[in-house]
């Protein structure tokens, strides 16, 4: 039977063949598969007794589940304590990894810790950038999720605490590392589509999960929430589970549908096309149907302007969340360039192609019909002496379908 490396090996192997090889040479760079390849099997190698980490989790709700349960997959790492404000949350991490677990709700008696080397942060945004300069001022090594502040003044802050400490910091934004993300950067850099101009982003959802409504415990209370740790990044306000367990909806502690869905659709976009970017954005939103006492937007769009720079040419985007909508849900990146477009849905890479004619335009949808018909046929016979036939047409690729249509799906498994 094939190990796992084997069974990677021939994954990466046949993404490059069928989803590469049959597009154009320059898209299949050896050079590219075998970085593909040894940041898929590093995780493999391996472990001695000596390479551990032991961290910390601080924010125990639903991200800081997955995060745990994804750090605890790599070989080395151990789990050394958990943080939480609802001590149903602590109890639920003793029945997941042990009564011996150390649990508090004082996120710095997790960081004063010897045996804690990094921590897991996920917790409302407004105590991202605090938490973050105190674990690594406390010799943390932190992964924080998106979005790393709260507030744009907060950032240089956290940035400052980086550079003195030394101390390893990664911003968790799942799309960067997006296999399918990595093969439309690559299309994209190889001219797939001509030069770019427009990105459409949509991350659309139609449920009451999906619009924040998260699941409010039965014990709820001022009791089991430590109510004032809490607000002790916010200023006072009186105790509300809603702001506690729905946090996202409220703009005294969460960025809303910009700092939850916005960010994984300008993260993608920013890693396919290298922007460090934009240099205008205006933002509008409105409430549609979540009238449930929040206070930020469940319909939002915005619209970005790049400028022309070395990594890519000037294009604009627009963004768009709406919580309430008909197509039932939808996560899309659509990049647009002269030559065809290349939209981004989850694993699968959906390519079109449309090349204006050489020739310009004449006839059809035309003013030249509302001439005299003696100009008209003087007209047609100078167009047609000056342009061949082939040029008049819309330009083709022999490589391409007869509805200039390739798709390339691409699905992970383990």
């Amino acid at each position: 039977m094939m190990s796992n490396q084997d069974n990677r090996r021939k994954f990466l192997k046949q993404v490059g063949a069928t989803g590469l090889l049959s597009a154009f040479a320059p898209l299949a760079t050896l050079a590219a598969r075998e970085k593909a390849e040894q940041r898929t099997l590093f995780y493999e190698r391996k472990i001695s007794n000596a390479d551990k980490i032991r961290v910390g989790v601080i924010g125990f709700g639903v991200q800081g589940h997955f995060d745990l349960a994804t750090a605890l997959k790599v070989p080395g790492v151990e789990l050394a304590g958990i943080c939480d404000l609802y001590t149903g949350r602590l109890e639920n991490a003793r029945e997941l990894y042990g009564n011996d677990l150390y649990t508090t709700r004082d996120y710095r008696e997790l960081l004063a810790r010897k045996d804690i080397d990094a921590v897991i942060i996920a917790t409302m945004d407004c105590w991202h950038a605090r938490m973050t300069i105190d674990a690594l001022n406390a010799g943390k090594a932190v992964y924080i999720e998106k979005p790393m502040v709260y507030k744009i003044s907060e950032g240089q802050s956290v940035i400052d605490a980086q550079r003195k400490t030394g101390k390893i910091l990664q911003v968790g934004s799942q799309r960067v590392s997006s296999i399918g993300l990595a093969k439309a950067k690559e299309l994209l850099a190889a001219g797939e589509i001509g030069k770019l101009n427009m990105v459409n982003a949509a991350y659309d959802r139609q449920s009451s999960i999906g619009a924040w409504e998260y699941t409010i415990p039965k014990d709820a209370s001022a009791d089991t929430v430590d109510w004032d740790r809490f607000i002790a990044a916010t200023g006072k306000m009186p105790y509300d589970p809603k702001k506690f367990f729905w946090w996202r909806a409220y703009k005294e502690i969460g960025t809303g549908v910009a700092g939850d869905l916005f960010v994984h659709l300008l993260s993608g976009t920013h890693f396919i096309t290298n922007s460090k970017g934009p240099n205008t954005i205006y933002s509008t939103g409105q409430f549609s149907y979540w009238k449930d006492g929040r206070n930020m937007p469940d319909v939002m769009a915005g619209v970005l302007q790049y400028g022309d720079t070395p990594e890519h040419p000037a294009f604009q985007m627009t963004l768009q969340v709406n919580f309430i909508s008909g197509t039932g849900g939808q996560e899309v990146i659509r990049l647009v360039g002269s030559e065809g477009v290349i939209e981004v849905k989850g694993s699968s890479l959906h390519i079109t192609h449309s090349i204006m004619p050489e020739a310009p335009g004449f006839g059809g949808y035309d003013s030249v019909f509302t001439f005299p018909k003696k100009m008209q046929e003087e007209m047609k016979r100078e167009h047609e002496a000056k342009w061949t036939e082939a040029q008049r047409k819309s330009k083709k690729n022999p490589m391409w379908t007869s509805k200039h249509r390739r798709v390339i799906a691409i699905t992970w498994t383990t």
